[in-house]
């Protein structure tokens, strides 16, 4: 495993209750976010997979809009706390740097892809079009910016050590494009954040 890869999981599985704790209920006050996850939702056909799912919750809310959504991480904590907190689900540990393994009709990657190097970024999204049956749906929620930033403390004080990637959505759509995407939608959220609807061909 790539050293920032060994860095993300070990980072998340130290802060995977704190970081649950900090993010319950937060899409609650993020209405364009709500619409976002509901446009997927309608527009999706077949199974979903929420890429970097973290504790779950946001592949529960994509359950509870219809959609046959299971989640995959990298930190094994993260997804023991995943299925204790929604037992009806399914969730895997698993590596978006690594392919698929199953076809899927949609791709949910939100603010999971800001710790992967851009050099990392065109395999991820080429294992996200081979994964993805034809016109199927990816959305990647993301950072806006153009630096990245080493984090040292998390979510209660706790140590993590990632890199926070802050791109550019010309950049990201780019890498789409070059991967067999059609970027359909670009909504910006506020100065800081961005996501991108995206459908394979």
């Amino acid at each position: 495993m790539n050293d920032w890869l060994a860095d993300t999981r070990t980072s998340y599985d130290t802060v995977a209750r704190s970081y649950a704790d900090h993010t319950r209920g937060l899409l609650d006050g993020l209405p364009h976010m709500r619409a976002a996850l509901w446009l997927f939702a309608e527009e999706v056909d077949g199974p979903v997979a929420d890429v970097g799912c973290g504790p779950g919750d946001i592949t529960a809310r994509l359950h509870g809009l219809g959609v046959d959504a299971f989640g995959i991480d990298l930190s094994p904590a993260m997804v023991a706390l995943a299925r204790a907190t929604h037992p009806g689900l399914r969730f895997e540990v698993g590596s978006m740097t690594e392919p698929l393994g199953t076809a899927v009709g949609g791709i949910l990657s939100w603010w999971s892809l800001i710790h992967v190097p851009d050099d990392e970024v065109p395999g991820v999204f080429g294992h996200f079009r081979e994964a993805l049956r034809p016109n199927g749906l990816l959305q990647v929620g993301f950072h806006v910016g153009d630096r990245a930033n080493l984090k040292t403390q998390g979510y209660g004080g706790l140590p993590m050590r990632v890199h926070v990637h802050l791109r550019p959505p010309e950049r990201v759509a780019g890498w789409l494009r070059d991967a067999g995407f059609t970027v359909e939608a670009r909504w910006l959220l506020g100065d800081d954040g961005a996501i991108l609807f995206a459908r394979r061909g």
